[in-house]
This record gives structure tokens, sequence and C-alpha cells, in this order.
């Protein structure tokens, strides 16, 4: 007999062998049903393998991420089976989940295929998952697995398998295709019942330029039709939300190819949108205790071999920069934490000194391949909200806990309602590609952990997903049409200390280290205002928004009012336009109402006589006249109530 601890803490036994699915029988045929993956201590397994020892166990429905991963990787099986089938000789690289969905990436040699071709392969999908075809593993030694995928002339799989180490290889097989796969996999390609394949993509194999380009589809599967139809009618919504779109009809950012791709020009409007976030940020961080410092663009090599983000990250950055002086490089700055550790060297400190809270928001640059950018959400160079805490061990709990509080603020003022957060942990079994010692990585997690609970935080952990120094909180954010963008991140450092050489004095007169806190709660600027713009669809609060209010003139005869109208309210600071083109007042009311402004304030003779302006407010038409003065009070009342 073995002994299986549940989520709740309670213990069961079972005879050695059990299989996730028959513990699931056990509880009900319902669950039983809709289970999809298990975690077995921390690794994800099939539910229908058998567990041999005693565990701690979570299975995991539809609703769970570990659920859909487990799904959707199940899926990209079904359409490599379907693909092979309709395109006898094609090659395969990898097929994993992704976010939503899943790709795989493909050979196809001569054959040509296009988005045309989706209804043919969805077809064969749909057939081939009525099969219920099992997924079954087996376990493969390494020349076996070579042998296999070398007869197939599968060059791809030949070179992920040389990699690998024997006595660790397995192989899945569902109908007639096996593919080289850890797993894990739901029990059979009947659970699918609804399929669409989405795009078509060049991806280089291995996402290395100099290899060759493979074609990569992505696609979406789902256990029941409905779900699918939800999907496609969010992916709607989301076309008429891309932030891409939006950004170009209200003139906010811009890219050009004479500049460099993944390099955003912020235009007026945009610029402005950005500095009144900054200076929000600004303002509460003041109230924090945060002193601003600022960085040069560029540091010298050396500087990020001491914080080792060069060994880390060096390849994926800017090439190094060579100056006339022999053997000198620099790089373009690729993150801040190295020039603040710096900035905490420049004088002796003491335990009285600290907390220090350092600010920046800095420009970083990292070479992203072109293939990867996208919009706002993934460029070469963006500016971090970035901060530094140094503070002593004794001050980690509660200055991670205001940092929270911080984010907390950020989320409630811009209408980030539904989010949760993710506890990055270190790989309890890989600890190589980690810097620093076991005990000051066990003092960081427990502070993180720690916080949360006492926060009340919605909380997962997920082990490996830590920072190379450190671990840290996620705060992952469900915008209005229901997708998650991972946003805030707090991390917890006791290594760049080390690697620096920072100290200060204690009340013993004896030197010591200080902990480090990087945080960061918009995350990037660039990705953070991509986020808000989808989320919002443009209609961003009136204390942010770029213009708050636009007047329109009925005709040409009434500009000098709107000109007067305008002095009054720019004395208020209301960011205010005047529409003055020779149009009809319906046409400049639609117009702008597709800038999104959020008020529109009509004048014309009535006004004039009244010394009074009639207000439409954006989406949901007339709101009466008023005086100009009362307006301005209703405008700031309304800002002061979205800022409290």
């Amino acid at each position: 007999m073995i002994k299986i601890t549940f989520p709740d803490k309670t213990i069961r036994e079972y005879k050695k062998g059990i299989t996730g699915l028959e513990i699931a029988k056990g509880i009900s045929n319902q669950l039983a049903k809709e289970v999809l993956s298990i975690t077995v201590n921390t690794e994800i397994w099939d539910i229908t393998r058998p567990i041999n020892f005693d565990a701690s166990i979570k299975l995991h429905k539809w609703d769970d991420a570990e659920g859909k991963k487990a799904f959707w990787h199940s899926s990209s099986h079904l359409m490599a089976e379907a693909l092979e089938s309709l395109y006898p000789g094609i090659k395969f690289g990898i097929g994993p989940s992704i976010e939503n969905g899943f790709y795989y990436d493909i050979d196809l040699g001569d054959k040509p295929i296009s988005e045309n071709d989706f209804p043919k392969i969805e077809k064969k999908m749909l057939e081939l998952a009525q099969q219920k075809n099992n997924f079954v593993c087996k376990d493969v030694s390494k020349a076996d697995a070579l042998k296999y995928f070398s007869d197939k002339n599968e060059e791809y799989k030949v070179e992920l398998i040389n990699e690998l180490e024997d006595g660790d290889i397995t192989l899945y097989t569902q109908g007639n295709f096996t593919d080289l796969c850890k797993g894990p996999h739901i029990p059979n390609t009947g659970y699918i019942k609804a399929i669409k394949l989405l795009n078509i993509a060049g991806a280089y194999w291995r996402g290395d330029e100099k290899n060759i380009q493979l074609t990569r589809i992505y696609a979406i599967t789902f256990p029941k039709k409905k779900l699918l139809d939800e999907y496609l009618i969010m992916l709607e919504e989301a076309k008429k939300r891309d932030h891409r779109k939006i950004g170009k009809e209200l003139e906010l950012f811009t890219f050009s190819p004479s500049v460099g791709l993944g390099l955003p020009l912020w235009l007026p409007r945009g610029a402005m949108l950005k500095e009144r976030l900054e200076n929000f940020l600004k303002k509460v961080q003041k109230e924090y205790g945060y002193q601003q410092v600022s960085t040069p663009h560029i540091g010298n090599v050396n500087l990020y071999k001491t914080s080792g983000h060069y060994q880390k990250y060096g390849k994926d950055s800017f090439q190094p920069i060579s100056t006339p002086q022999e053997g000198e490089e620099f790089m373009l700055k690729p993150m801040n934490c190295p020039h603040h550790c710096e900035i905490y060297k420049f004088k002796p400190r003491s335990y009285k000194d600290l907390p220090l809270r350092f600010a920046e928001f800095g420009t970083v640059y990292r070479y992203e391949q072109s293939g990867e950018l996208h919009g706002l959400t993934r460029v070469r160079g963006f500016t971090q909200d970035d901060a530094h805490i140094f503070c002593r061990p004794d001050q980690l709990k509660e200055e991670f806990l205001k940092v929270i509080d911080i984010v907390l603020y950020i989320f409630k003022t811009l209408d980030f309602k539904n989010f949760i957060t993710q506890v990055s942990l270190r790989d309890k079994e890989d600890k190589e590609k980690y810097i620093g010692s076991d005990e000051n990585w066990e003092k960081s997690e427990d502070a993180i952990i720690e916080a949360v609970k006492e926060k009340g935080l919605d909380c997962t952990v997920e082990y490996g997903e830590a920072a190379f120094y450190g671990p840290k909180l996620d705060f992952i954010v469900r915008d209005a049409i229901g997708r998650k963008w991972q946003l805030g991140t707090i991390q917890v450092d006791y290594n760049l200390p080390d690697r620096f050489e920072l100290e200060y004095i204690g009340k013993d007169d004896k030197k010591h280290r200080p902990v480090m806190i990087h945080r960061a709660p918009f995350g990037s600027m660039e990705r953070f205002i991509a986020v808000l713009i989808e989320h919002t669809a443009g209609k961003f609060p009136l204390w942010l928004t770029p213009d708050q209010a636009v007047i329109l003139p009925i005709s040409e005869k009434f500009n000098d009012y709107a000109k007067k109208v305008l002095n009054i309210l720019n004395n208020y600071d209301i960011r205010t336009i005047i529409d003055d083109r020779n149009e009809k007042i319906g046409r400049k009311i639609r117009d702008n109402e597709l800038k999104k402004i959020p008020y529109l304030l009509i004048v014309g003779e009535k006004e004039v006589e009244n010394n009074s302006i009639s207000v439409r407010k954006q989406g949901e038409g007339d709101i009466g006249e008023m005086s100009i003065e009362k307006f301005a009070e209703f405008i700031n009342k309304e800002v002061s109530n979205q800022i409290s």
C-alpha cells in the first residue's frame, strides 16, 4: 500500500500502482471524466501513469493551467498525425503547448500549405480524434530512438535526441503517429471535441536565424464546441482591441524601419500618456520614500560580467560596442540593477541609512529576434519602471509588503480587478542555472511566501520559474475580455549584493550584506501601455487620457468663443483641444467619438449667449448644458475620484 496526500492534506491509502484516473474514479465518475493530468509531488504526469510510492497529488481539470497544458500538448500530436497523413514525407520540429493553444514546427519540403488548407486539416484531426486512440508512453534507449527517427529521415528529432541522456527518453504513440516527448498527455484523442487552426508563420529551427526556416502552424482545441465558439468571439473582440490598430488610430506610437525594428517612436499623444503614467508612479513612490536616480544607456561589459547578466543573457543582447581604447568594450544597457548597485557603493552605508530605495524609468535594450517582435509587447528597446530596495534582512518582509501595496494600488486605480499572483521558486532538482547559496535562496523564498500569505493573495507556486539570481512574485492580470497578462513583478535577491560586495555597518560596528529587492509594478512601460490599450479598448481613465475634452464649434463664427472656453479650461488644468474644421457638427461628433475623447463640448449661439457649453460624454450621449466653471469642477472631481 502507498499513502496519497491530497491538496486539503487528507491522506488515503491505495494499492501500489494506482493511477490518477483510478483515484479520480474513486471520488466520482464525473471527476474521472473531467480530469486531464495529475501533479505527483512536483511533477506533472499522465493520469494513466502508475504511482508506486507515497506522494502528494493534485488532479487537474480543464479550468487548471496544468490541465489545459496536457490537453493542448496532446492536441499538437493529433495535428502532427493529421499533417503526416495529409502530407506524407514532411518532417517535424517541436510542438509545444502555449498560453492559448499550441503550435507545431514542420518542414514541408516542396509541399505548399496555406490557410486555405486549414479546413481539411481540421476535418482530418476531428476524424482521428473520434477514433479515441490512447496516448501510450514507452521508455526507449537512446540508440533505439536514434534508429527510429533516422529511419524516418527526421533529422530535427535526431538532433534533439543527440542532446538527451540515455535512460531519460520516452516516445508517445497515438494511432499511427509516434513522437519524441516527455509528456504528459490526456488518456486518448476522444477528449478533443472542437478544433480551430489559427494561423501560419515562419520560425527558424531552434530560434536561430542561421538555421533553416520551418513552417509553424498555430491552433487551439477544446473539450466542448461551446468553449471554441466563446473563444472565437473573444478573438474577434481582441482584433478590435489590438493595441497596434488603436495606437495608430489614436496617434499614440509608430515604428519606422529607418529607425530599426522593435524600437517604438512615441507620438505626442502617446508620449503624454506615457509621461502621465510615469508621473503617477513617481508620486506614489515619493510617498513610499523612493529616491529618483538616472543611469546611462550603456555600461562597461565588466559591469554585467560582475552581475552575471553577461554570462546568462549575453547572446540575447546587442553585441558589445568597441571603443578606440584597445580591449575596452561597452554594452547597451540590458538591465538597470547593476548600475543601481554601483550607486549604492558610492559611499559607505550604515544600518541607519537602510532601507534605501532607488527608482528609475530606465530604458534598456535586448536583441529580440525579428520574428518574435510584436507591437509594444515585444520590442528591442523599452523603459522599465525599475526600482531597487537595499535593506537589512530584518526589514525584508516589511519592504516586500510595501511593494505589494504599491502594485495593488496601481491595479485598483487602473481598474485591473481580476488578477492572481505566482510565486516563482528555484527548480528543486536542477540548481545549476541559479547563482548563490542554498541558505540565501531559502531565506528569499520564505520571505516571499510569508508576505503573500499575510496579504491573503490568490497565489500559485511554480518551481523552476525563478530569476537566475532570486525568487520572485509575479502579478498576472486578466483583462476586460479574459486574457491573462503578466505585469508587475517583485524579486528578492541576496546574490547581487554578494557579487558587488555591497556592505553596511551594523549596530555591532561590523560589515554586513544588505538584501536587494527588484521591483517593477508596470514591468515595462511599452508592454504595460499595450495591455492598458487593449484592456480599455483605447477608452482611458479620465485622469490618464491625453485629451480630456474637445470643443466643437457649430460653425466658424463660434471659433473665438471656443478659444475663450479653451483658455478657461486650461486654467483649470483640463487637457482640451478645439476641432475648428469647416465640417458639419454631426461629422465632428462622429470623428471625435472615434478618437475616444471622453467629453465633447458643443458651442453655438445659445452657448455664447449663456456663457456655457453643451456637454456630451463619449459613448453615452448628451449630459446637458452647464457653465464652463461647473464643467471644470465636474471633471476635476471625476479625476480626483479615480486616483484617490
